[in-house]
């Protein structure tokens, strides 16, 4: 698997033609502690760019946004117990929602680990 980052601080774990989508651990930072995530609907067809879903915090709401095209195949329902796994663990447990790819073009202008963490270095 592959991991790539968008300059929304979202990651996006890529299996084949199945991506998992999060938010990145600068990101929960960020945002404090976060008490509710508002998910998008399985089955739901989604553009990159476009809003899927919210994420709030005690600081403040924030949206989530498609980083790549494809199918809402999937959704993290553990969050709605339990959100605080946004925070204490993003990149993994605190996965959001995972997404059957219909364009894979999208994935390649992605940022890797390395240009990620210099856009959130420059952004600081």
């Amino acid at each position: 698997m592959k991991i790539k980052y968008t300059k929304e601080h979202e990651w996006v774990s890529v299996d084949q033609d199945i991506a998992i989508i999060g938010i990145t651990h600068y990101a929960q930072q960020q945002l404090g502690d976060i008490v509710f995530f508002e998910a998008p609907e399985t089955g739901t067809n989604i553009k990159k760019g476009n809003e899927v879903g919210v994420v709030e915090s005690v600081k403040a709401a924030s949206e989530i946004y498609a980083p790549i095209s494809g199918e809402i195949i999937e959704v993290n329902k553990e969050l709605d117990l339990e959100p605080s796994l946004i925070n204490t663990d993003p990149e993994k447990k605190g996965w959001m929602f995972k997404i059957k790819i219909t364009d894979e073009s999208e994935i390649s202008r992605l940022m890797d680990e390395e240009s990620y963490s210099a856009f959130v270095e420059a952004s600081s």
